[in-house]
C-alpha cells in the first residue's frame, strides 16, 4: 500500500500524540508529532510536510481556539503553501467557517472516526501535491520565458522604424491598453506581442496566441469562450475557452483581420462585456485578459468597404503599433543576417565566422517579401548546405519574384552593375559579335570596347 506521505501533529495531550502515532504510522511515510507550538518555527525552517494536523487550543482550560489561529498565520507565513487541518474537542459551525477563511484546510472534530480521519488526511495531501505542482508549473512558465522570449531576442535592428517599435512597447507594456500590431506575414507581429506580455505587470501569468486564421466558424465559440460537457456531438468533456485559460494574463489573436462579421460581433460582445458564455450554457463567466490583436490586412480598408465593424476596431486600438517591412529597414538586413548566422551555427554545430560583401550585397538588395521570417529561413538552409566558413552569394538560393513584361530584370539600381548586365546579355545574344552588340546598345565600337575593358567582359 503506498504510503501517504509526511504528517506533522502539534497537540499539547500526549494521549492524542500517541494515538494518532499509533493509527498513522502504518498509512504515512513518516509522522513527527510536538507537544508545543512553540519549536514550529525553527522545524518547518528545517523540513517540509505534506499536511500539518494543529491543535486549536493550548492552553489549559482556553476553549476559544484563538491560539490555534495565530500559529496557523505563522505557519502561512513561513510556507504559504502548508496544508493545515485544525483538529479540536470545541468545535462548532462558526469555528469551522473561521478557520476555512483564515486558511486552513479542514477541520477534524475529537474523538475522531479513523476512516474519516485517514481520508481527510489523504484530501489534504493531494490537494498540497497540486499546489506543488502548480508552483512547479509556474516557475517553469518564468523560466521558459526568460529562455525563449528574452526581450527583443530577434528586434535586432538600429533603423528609426525599429527603434519607434522599442519605444512605443516600453511606453505601452506598462498599462492595461487594448494593443493592434499591424505588419505584413513575417514582420514580427508575435514577438512584439510576447514582449508586451513580458514587461507588463501580467508577466507572471499566462500567454495564449490563438491564430484566428485557423479556427474555422463553426468551432469559434468552443475554442475562445469554451463549451459544456454534451454541447454537441464530440464535446465528450467540458472545455475552458481561450479566454479563460488567459484570465489574469494576455490573450494575443492574431490575424483578427480574417474573421467573418458574424464572429466578430461575438468577439466585440466578449470584450465589451468582459466575460464570455461557454457553448452549451446559459451562464455568463467573468474574464480579465489584457488583449493585444494583429493583422496584416489593411483594417481601416475593410472598415470603409463594411468589411470590418468600426466600433470593434475602436475596441482593440487603444494603441496601434506598425512594423515596417524588412525591405524598408536598410541595414537591419545585414545586422540580422549576421544575428540568424550566429544562432544556427551554434545550433548545427558548424564554424561559419561571417558572410563575404558579395553575398551581404546580393541579400540587401533582395525585396524579402516574407520579411525577417523569409531572411531567417534563408540564413539558416545557407547554414546547414554550406560547406565553407564564409557564406557566399551562391549560398542564397532566393525566389525570384515573378515582373511584369514591361519591367526590367534588375537586382540593384547601381548604374555601373546594370550597364554590365546589359552589356553581358547583348553579346551573349549575338554570340560576341562586336559590331552588331555595338549597333544595338547605340554605341561605338570604341566605345564597346573601352566598357567591356572596365567591366572585365
Amino acid at each position: 500500500m503506498e504510503k501517504l506521505g509526511k504528517i506533522l501533529v502539534v497537540d499539547d495531550n500526549e494521549d492524542i500524540l500517541f494515538a494518532m502515532k499509533l493509527l498513522l504510522k502504518q498509512h504515512v511515510e513518516k509522522i513527527t508529532t510536538l507537544n508545543s507550538p512553540d519549536t514550529l518555527p525553527d522545524l518547518l525552517s528545517k523540513e517540509y510536510f505534506d499536511v500539518i494536523l494543529l491543535d486549536m487550543n493550548f492552553t489549559k482550560d482556553a476553549i476559544s481556539g484563538q491560539e490555534g489561529f495565530d500559529w496557523l498565520g505563522k505557519i502561512l507565513e513561513l510556507d504559504p503553501k502548508s496544508v493545515v487541518v485544525f483538529i479540536t474537542a470545541y468545535g462548532d459551525a462558526e469555528k469551522a467557517v473561521k478557520a476555512i477563511k483564515s486558511g486552513a484546510t479542514d477541520f477534524v472534530l475529537k474523538p475522531w472516526q479513523n476512516e474519516k480521519l485517514l481520508a481527510t488526511i489523504s484530501s489534504a495531501i493531494k490537494l498540497r501535491r497540486s499546489r506543488l505542482e502548480a508552483d512547479e508549473l509556474r516557475v517553469k512558465q518564468i523560466e521558459m520565458s526568460a529562455v525563449m522570449d528574452k526581450p527583443f531576442t530577434d528586434f535586432v535592428g538600429t533603423s528609426v522604424q525599429m527603434q519607434e517599435v522599442f519605444n512605443t512597447i516600453k511606453k505601452v507594456a506598462q498599462t492595461d491598453a487594448n494593443v493592434l500590431i499591424l505588419g505584413e506575414n513575417g514582420t514580427g507581429k508575435e514577438l512584439v506581442a510576447r514582449a508586451l506580455h513580458r514587461s507588463s505587470p501580467r508577466h507572471d501569468e499566462v500567454f495564449i496566441s490563438v491564430d484566428l486564421g485557423s479556427i474555422s466558424e463553426t468551432l469559434f465559440e468552443s475554442e475562445l469562450f469554451g463549451h459544456e460537457k454534451g454541447a454537441f456531438t464530440d464535446a465528450r468533456k467540458e472545455k475552458p475557452g481561450r479566454f479563460k485559460i488567459a484570465s489574469k494574463g494576455t490573450l494575443f489573436l492574431d490575424e483578427i483581420g480574417n474573421l467573418t462579421l458574424p464572429l466578430q460581433t461575438k468577439l466585440l460582445t466578449a470584450i465589451e462585456r468582459r466575460e464570455v458564455t461557454r457553448v452549451g450554457s446559459n451562464k455568463s463567466l467573468p474574464v480579465d485578459v489584457r488583449l493585444i490583436c494583429a493583422t496584416n490586412n489593411d483594417v481601416y480598408d475593410m472598415v470603409s468597404n463594411n468589411l470590418f465593424r468600426q466600433d470593434l476596431l475602436y475596441r482593440i486600438n487603444t494603441i496601434e503599433i506598425h512594423l515596417p517591412p524588412l525591405r524598408d529597414r536598410g541595414d537591419d538586413i545585414a545586422l540580422l543576417a549576421n544575428h540568424f548566422l550566429k544562432i544556427f551555427s551554434k545550433k548545427y554545430k558548424k564554424t561559419i565566422k561571417g558572410i563575404n560583401s558579395a553575398a551581404i550585397k546580393k541579400i540587401m538588395h533582395y525585396n524579402w517579401p516574407g520579411n525577417v521570417r523569409e531572411l531567417q529561413h534563408a540564413i539558416e538552409r545557407a547554414v546547414i548546405m554550406t560547406d565553407t566558413q564564409i557564406l557566399e552569394p551562391e549560398d542564397f538560393v532566393l525566389a525570384t519574384p515573378r515582373k511584369r513584361s514591361d519591367e526590367l530584370e534588375f537586382e540593384t539600381y547601381n548604374l555601373d552593375e546594370i550597364e554590365q548586365k546589359i552589356i553581358g546579355k547583348v553579346l551573349k545574344q549575338n554570340q560576341g559579335n562586336i559590331t552588331q552588340a555595338a549597333q544595338e546598345l547605340g554605341l561605338t565600337r570604341t566605345s564597346l570596347y573601352r566598357r567591356m575593358e572596365k567591366y572585365g567582359l
